[in-house]
């Protein structure tokens, strides 16, 4: 009895960490979701496909730099400090992270701002795209700049066990993108219709919004940030030796994707406005994927702070069930009403794109347990501080199995895009079953026992 009650306490624990970090994630994610949605509606497949050519690029900065890299690094030696109750420590590393941020987040600003053209080019950017990309790039590049920090802040919070912070957050950023997304899109109460430059400043807006009342609660914080205070090199070299690895492998999946998708271009406007719908849509699936994992790596990296091993691996067990069948519920809406999710992004009259992007649906529905098993036996071990493992992992699965069969069946053989979604899946199958035989043979207890 006494371990079922534990185990129940461990449930509710994990889920009291998730759920925020859950709905901050859909928050966030929603409003790349209805940025789509809404600039569907008003310019159809060719806005669609600029705007999300744009988004893929900045927004694989940002994860690749930030949100994976710098924040998940925070998050685990930030929680490890304080299961040590070595709160010094936290304040060391947290202000060497937002340093680090301030640094990358100034760089990145003036790439994406004064050469978004290129970087467009070189993704595959058509010509009749160009002008909408060029335009919701050179405006989000202030959007990827306020985001910085956001996320930055986000890992320290994440590292004490706070996840309803950033949930707040996201709630204002939604709010304010929203309601601006629908007024400066479609001209609404006496304002201009900008479209799709309206879509990027309502974003920069509500990003903004956010980060203000952030500020406003790091002093709910265990330690204290100081902007400007002196850093040591080792306090950097301990936060970048976590998040090399955890870019690197965000890196090496997002650049995979960028690569996957201009083989996908090749296919012709029909297949990338499907393929760009599908991905917003299966994003919504990754939201409890990812929040499980966020709460995991604090709740291991605690664990491991208080030298709790066993502990660290009950968790594990509990939030990969969770996540498995949180997404398994969503997979199954995908497969029963993928033209219905399709048509709320695109004009009914696009019978080709909600056709090939209800394919693309029920094929993703397949690959939402091995991501959810994936997620979180990953963030399993950036807890205890092994980035390099999930980077290796990740590498291979993408450049051996991804790449190359996208380059081969869809650039090269020009096959249709559920087939390049059927790819993702066995990727996306391979990376669960090879992370969890890792885990198996890392860990002293195994899932099923």
């Amino acid at each position: 009895m006494r371990c079922f009650m534990i185990h129940w306490k461990m449930v509710r624990e994990i889920l009291s960490l998730a759920l925020p970090a859950v709905g901050e994630m859909t928050l966030y994610m929603m409003i790349w979701i209805l940025d789509t949605m809404m600039v569907g509606k008003y310019g159809g497949k060719l806005a669609v496909s600029s705007v999300g050519l744009s988004t893929e690029i900045i927004y694989s900065f940002f994860n690749i730099l930030i949100a994976i890299g710098i924040s998940s690094s925070l998050t685990s030696l930030i929680s490890r400090a304080l299961g040590a109750e070595d709160f010094k420590k936290a304040e060391r590393i947290a202000n060497a992270g937002f340093k680090l941020s301030f640094a990358l987040a100034i760089l990145f600003f003036v790439i994406l701002f004064f050469v978004p053209k290129q970087i467009l080019l070189l993704a595959g950017a058509t010509e009749d795209m160009l002008p909408f990309a060029t335009e919701y790039a050179k405006i989000s590049a202030f959007s990827f700049f306020l985001l910085t920090f956001s996320s930055t802040n986000n890992g320290m919070f994440r590292g004490a066990k706070d996840t309803k912070t950033s949930l707040y957050v996201a709630a204002l950023i939604n709010i304010v993108n929203l309601s601006l997304d629908y007024v400066l899109i479609f001209g609404k109460f006496g304002f201009p219709e900008w479209g799709v430059r309206g879509a990027a400043i309502a974003t920069v807006a509500g990003n903004g919004a956010g980060l203000l009342l952030q500020w406003t609660r790091l002093k709910k914080l265990p330690f204290h940030l100081h902007l400007f205070s002196v850093s040591k090199k080792e306090d950097f070299w301990e936060v970048i030796r976590l998040a090399v690895p955890s870019a690197l492998q965000e890196a090496n999946f997002s650049l995979s994707k960028l690569l996957g998708i201009t083989f996908v271009m090749s296919l012709g406007t029909v297949a990338f406005a499907a393929n760009q719908i599908g991905i917003a849509i299966e994003a919504v699936s990754f939201m409890p994927g990812w929040g499980i994992a966020i709460a995991n790596t604090a709740l291991v990296g605690h664990s491991i702070g208080a030298k709790n091993e066993k502990k660290a691996h009950d968790y594990t067990f509990y939030s990969t069930v969770i996540a498995s069948i949180l997404m398994g519920m969503i997979a199954l809406v995908f497969f029963c009403f993928p033209e219905e999710l399709i048509r709320l992004f695109i004009q009914k009259e696009e019978i080709e794109v909600i056709a090939a992007g209800a394919l693309c649906l029920q094929v993703g529905a397949i690959e939402q347990i091995p991501i959810a098993f994936a997620m979180v036996i990953e963030s399993y071990f950036k807890g205890t501080g092994d980035a390099k493992t999930p980077f290796y992992v990740s590498f291979v699965m993408n450049w051996c199995i991804r790449v190359p069969l996208s380059w081969y069946l869809i650039y090269y053989l020009q096959y249709p895009i559920h087939v390049f979604w059927m790819i993702t899946t066995l990727q996306w199958t391979l990376e669960g079953l090879v992370i969890y035989y890792l885990y198996h043979r890392h860990g002293k207890h195994i899932f099923l026992r």
